[in-house]
């Protein structure tokens, strides 16, 4: 201003709106710059019949249970050269933690009868955030989870296939913050995306699973239909063309989504999968998932667990949480879901 320029009340509302307003955007974290969305066509890598067995089992229980099954792993090799671990490629198998805390576990005899019962204050923190706030959550996953916030690997299921255990997570951290889970539904025909269904008639060890997710947190954070949900191997299939690539969306809802109604397939150690890469930077907060689908809510039948005591002992510590998957909880085996919470 010169000399004879005057300050109007106008003009300083104006400037003290403009200086509160840049304070408190100051004070604010920052959001990530995001990657830039890859729109490229995804690569389809296509196999048939059965992996061979690398590993044997991941896990060992300790204790003697009804549901315990192998969490075996195999390598199979795709109609393009492409050499490609089934079911995937996991944090547990590497050795990498931390593993996950046991809200319910037969296997470690874990096993609170209620929600009351339950105690988080012996599981460590994991530190995204210097200056974060500690969050608590519970965390259920058919069959295998890993979970990420902002990039960090804060928990590894302990018990990759069955007996179905449900896990407590606590880390420190800032919003906004961005969750990532590598989700696996296990399979015992490595390759085929089918495991044995033991309370069918006699036993079908042909049968193709599900999968599923549902998670609270204690700042309000919950799975639901908000969440991104992208799967990468799908099976079995009676030919790969089952699969209808629409953009970065995997279409299979003709074959039906959830049983009883999805298509069993005949092929067995003929069946097909369809893969596709998983991302190197998947778990980052600037990774760019809005072209993935939407995740899907699914109900406690859909997902077969009504007399699951993992999860049905506790409703409290799960409520106004939803199950999610992608669009197909039979066929999608591998599957990551995506929430940046705000």
């Amino acid at each position: 201003m010169g000399q004879n320029d005057a300050v109007t009340p106008g003009h300083l509302a104006v400037t003290l709106l403009a200086c509160a307003f840049l304070a408190a955007c100051q004070g604010m974290p920052a959001t990530p710059q995001l990657d830039a969305a890859d729109s490229t066509p995804p690569k389809r890598m296509v196999t048939q019949g059965p992996a061979k067995t690398i590993a044997e089992n991941l896990y060992h229980c300790p204790v003697k249970v009804k549901n315990h099954r192998v969490s075996a792993v195999g390598q199979i090799t795709a109609s393009d050269g492409t050499v490609i671990t089934v079911p995937a490629v996991t944090a547990l198998q590497k050795g990498l933690g931390p593993k996950s805390a046991d809200l319910y576990n037969e296997c470690t005899q874990v096993l609170p009868r209620n929600s009351a019962e339950v105690s988080t204050a012996n599981v460590p923190v994991i530190e995204v955030d210097p200056d974060g706030e500690v969050i608590t959550g519970f965390v259920v996953a058919d069959n295998y989870y890993e979970m990420y916030v902002n990039g960090k690997l804060v928990s590894v299921d302990n018990t990759p296939y069955t007996p179905f255990n449900s896990s407590i997570v606590k880390f420190k951290a800032k919003r906004p913050y961005t969750l990532a889970f590598l989700l696996v539904d296990w399979d015992d025909k490595l390759g085929q995306g089918m495991e044995i269904f033991p309370f069918g008639p006699k036993g079908d060890p042909w049968y193709p699973g599900d999968g599923g997710l549902i998670v609270k947190l204690s700042d309000g954070t919950v799975t639901d239909s908000s969440w991104k949900a992208q799967s990468f191997y799908i099976g079995p299939l009676n030919t790969p063309d089952e699969v209808i690539e629409r953009g970065q969306f995997h279409d299979t809802t003709h074959l039906g989504r959830v049983h009883p109604v999805a298509k069993k397939p005949g092929c067995r150690e003929k069946c097909y999968a369809v893969h596709y890469p998983i991302p190197a930077n998947w778990q980052s907060a600037r990774f760019n998932d809005s072209l993935w689908p939407r995740a899907y809510e699914y109900t406690d039948t859909d997902i077969g667990v009504t007399n699951l005591p993992a999860y049905t002992r506790y409703p409290e510590l799960f409520e106004g949480a939803r199950w999610i998957w992608t669009v197909n909880l039979v066929f999608d085996n591998v599957v990551i879901a995506r929430k940046t919470v705000r």
